[in-house]
C-alpha cells in the first residue's frame, strides 16, 4: 500500500465472480455442509433459487480483499460483518472499502476499514474490518530485500569439515 493510510482513503474495488466451483469449495474448506451451498434441488425445496454462499467465505473474501491491499504483513484483528442478499452462482460480487479510522501506538498502527459487498440483486455484506499494520521498515537489516546475517551451522563433530 502506498504511504500511511489516512481516514477517508478508499480501498479499491475488488470483483469476484461467483461461481458454484467457488461456493462450494469454500463451503466444503469452512467444513460446512448444509445442503443450501452444495446442493441446487434441496436447496430449491428450501425455498432458495439455487445454491448460496456460506459466511465463512464471504468472511474468507473479505479477509483477502483487506491484506491484498494491506500487505501480507497485516494482520487481521476483527472482522465484522452483517449479510444481506444471497450470493448466487453466475452473479459478481464487488467488495469496497474505506477507512474510518487509524490509531497509531508507538509503532503499532490499527486501521478500521469500512467493507461492502454488493452483488446483482443488493447488499451482500456490511461491516468493519479492524487491521493492523507493521511498523514501517526504516534502515532496517534486511529491509532491503537482503538476509541481516547469514549463519552457516558448524560440521556435526565427527562429521566432514
Amino acid at each position: 500500500m502506498p504511504g500511511a493510510p489516512r481516514v477517508g482513503d478508499e480501498v479499491p474495488p475488488l470483483e469476484i465472480p461467483i461461481t458454484r466451483t467457488l461456493i462450494v469449495a469454500g463451503a466444503i474448506a469452512s467444513r460446512d455442509y448444509q445442503d443450501v451451498h452444495h446442493d441446487a434441488e434441496l436447496a430449491r425445496e428450501k425455498g432458495s433459487p439455487d445454491i448460496f454462499m456460506n459466511i465463512l467465505t464471504t468472511n474468507g473474501l473479505v479477509g483477502r480483499y483487506i491484506t491484498d491491499h494491506f500487505g501480507p504483513a497485516a494482520v487481521l484483528r476483527k472482522v465484522a460483518i452483517r449479510l444481506g442478499a444471497p450470493n448466487y452462482p453466475g452473479d459478481t460480487m464487488v467488495l469496497t472499502g474505506a477507512v474510518t479510522e487509524v490509531t497509531e501506538v508507538g509503532d503499532d498502527t490499527t486501521v478500521t476499514v469500512r467493507v461492502t459487498g454488493a452483488n446483482g440483486i443488493g447488499r451482500h455484506i456490511t461491516g468493519t474490518v479492524t487491521v493492523t499494520l507493521p511498523p514501517p521498515e526504516t534502515g532496517t537489516p534486511g529491509a532491503s530485500g537482503e538476509p541481516a546475517s547469514t549463519t552457516t551451522a558448524p560440521p556435526p563433530p565427527g562429521g566432514p569439515s
